[in-house]
């Protein structure tokens, strides 16, 4: 059953588009995305960039990096030593499309208002 009380809805069938909505939703989210593009970025890379147009603190960042991955969009490419501390995270992109066929992907439902 849907939030509005749909009888027909099963919000479990729908899991896959929810995920990637959750994860998609915030544009700060988009910017990173571009940012990796197709190749690799540190967590500082992404930061130092991120910076000379987002306010957002380390932990934000942090934040955004763990929704895209559980959304299977970015993964940890490797981790890359740093001058004696602790190793930096690199990421890639997963996901490079997404793609929903309208007629195919959801559930049959009948047809009722929200």
């Amino acid at each position: 059953m849907c939030v509005n009380g749909c009888p027909s809805c099963n919000a479990k069938e729908f899991g896959k588009f929810q995920r990637y909505f959750r994860a998609l939703h915030c544009p700060t989210r988009w910017v990173i995305i571009r940012l990796i593009g197709e190749g690799t970025k540190s967590t500082n890379e992404i930061f130092d960039e991120l910076k000379k147009t987002e306010a957002l603190s380390r932990s934000g960042l942090y934040y955004h990096l763990s929704e895209l991955e559980e959304a299977d969009i970015v993964e940890l490419a490797e981790y890359r030593e740093v001058g004696g501390g602790a190793p930096e995270k690199v990421w890639r992109l997963k996901t490079k499309e997404i793609r929903f066929n309208l007629l195919t992907d959801l559930p049959e439902t009948t047809a009722h208002e929200h």
